[in-house]
């Protein structure tokens, strides 16, 4: 029985963690809308991005194309990134992090990375740059 409620509390971080990620990328998705200088920042940008966890319970991808960001929480084909974390504490620690380090994390073994770097630092830069606009630093 112990067991069951844990893997009812996992699930249920799980999907938390998930629409908690959906969240910030739809967040971003708006600023594009809605501020003509962040979209400058996506002009001519094609990217295929999927986050998942390793036992596949967090799925969202995010699809960058003509000036428009699309998320969903699915998994797609022919990306040029996957990051696929350890779990769900992996990821939101991540996100959280006020200065995440992705190489620490790859060492750390919390996520690994399949296909495109630069697309990855792409995508920090848009976050960090969404983040200060959040935050009236920019």
């Amino acid at each position: 029985m112990f067991k069951d409620i844990v893997d009812v509390f996992k699930s249920f971080e799980s999907e938390i963690t998930e629409k908690f990620l959906e969240m910030l990328l739809n967040a971003m998705k708006l600023a594009f809308d809605l501020n003509k200088e962040y979209r400058r920042n996506i002009e001519g940008f094609k990217g295929r991005y999927l986050f998942k966890s390793r036992d596949n319970s967090i799925t969202t991808s995010a699809v960058f194309e003509n000036e428009r960001l699309r998320v969903d929480n699915k998994d797609i084909r022919d990306t040029d990134v996957t990051v696929t974390f350890r779990d769900s504490k992996a990821l939101r620690d991540y996100i959280l992090s006020p200065k995440p380090d992705i190489l620490g994390s790859i060492l750390r073994q919390d996520v690994v990375i399949n296909g495109n770097f630069n697309y990855l630092y792409k995508f920090a830069y848009l976050a960090k740059h969404l983040q200060l606009m959040a935050t009236g630093k920019l």
